[in-house]
């Protein structure tokens, strides 16, 4: 494994920001990292990399300890924090330059590692601007080529995406999607079409606590169990009559005439629905079941962990 935490852990004072959580990332694997804001994320993030201590537990990167060789794990793992610090009134190859050094001091390969990183993240228009002239989205790319000058092993990427317009989105979820070919990748992000595209896995926590671990497709099957049916009659309909009907549990009212039924077994759902229809001579102009995205399941799943 490129990654492997046990019951990691981080406390301020009364506070679990991060409650013993765990999970195992392979190499070439790239893991989306999701959940509700002040879920424990970046603390998580922080804390893999080295820059925050644990409370309690342990990490492994590439076999190395967080706590026990920090330096050793900054060593194979590039970061991209949320905020992005950048250095505005240095030039982009002059900072490059500067954190190449800190990775690698009296590293000959320094100006074509740079370049290398610049022309992956498609800086090279801006190489020669001032970070502080950039727009956001090309500050966003500086700050992914710093993670990448060092050649390391994982990428860590707290919302690498932050900023980018809709062109700048593409290249860089395809650039991601070519490093974890390579590198073992952790991003966080709150675009789910984003995970979908991009993830092979997904981790989800709330309140600090992983609440789910698998595959995006997994996921949507494992939470299908329950499924919302849009229906919209002919003539009023008496919402209390459909909440007879067997597979219904609950009913969305939207007009008298328009609903969202909720239950279990979607054909058997809908042979019902036309059966009840029959019998109240009431036919049906609409019958549509509705697909439980990624962005539900999260929700879903988030609202279950705060209760």
């Amino acid at each position: 494994m490129s990654i492997s935490v046990q019951q990691l852990s981080k406390t301020y004072g009364e506070q679990k920001a991060v409650d013993a959580i765990s999970f195992e990332v392979k190499k070439g694997e790239i893991l989306g990292f999701l959940g509700p804001n002040g879920a424990g994320k970046s603390t998580t993030m922080k804390m893999l990399t080295g820059y925050l201590p644990p409370s309690s537990g342990t990490a492994l990167l590439n076999k190395l300890d967080i706590v026990s060789q920090p330096l050793e794990v900054k060593r194979c793992v590039g970061y991209l924090p949320e905020n992005n610090p950048l250095y505005y009134d240095m030039y982009v190859k002059e900072f490059l330059a500067f954190i190449h050094q800190i990775h690698l001091p009296g590293d000959k390969q320094m100006q074509k590692n740079i370049q290398q990183a610049i022309e992956l993240v498609g800086l090279q228009a801006e190489q020669h601007k001032k970070i502080g002239q950039l727009s956001k989205g090309y500050k966003q790319r500086v700050g992914l080529a710093q993670a990448l000058l060092h050649h390391p092993d994982i990428l860590i990427l707290d919302e690498p995406t932050t900023g980018l317009d809709p062109n700048q989105l593409a290249d860089i979820r395809q650039l991601i999607k070519d490093l974890g070919k390579e590198k073992t990748i952790i991003f966080s992000t709150h675009i789910m079409q984003e995970v979908e595209a991009v993830c092979d896995r997904v981790i989800i926590i709330s309140k600090g606590r992983l609440v789910a671990d698998d595959r995006p497709g997994n996921l949507q099957s494992r939470l299908s169990g329950s499924v919302a049916v849009e229906v919209e009659f002919a003539a009023p309909a008496s919402a209390d009559a459909l909440r007879q009907l067997e597979l219904v549990h609950r009913i969305d009212t939207h007009s008298e005439t328009h609903f969202t039924l909720h239950g279990k077994d979607s054909i058997q759902l809908r042979k019902d629905l036309f059966a009840w229809a029959v019998s109240q001579h009431n036919p049906l102009l609409t019958i549509k079941q509705e697909t439980k995205s990624l962005e539900d399941i999260f929700q879903q799943l988030t609202a279950n962990a705060a209760r």
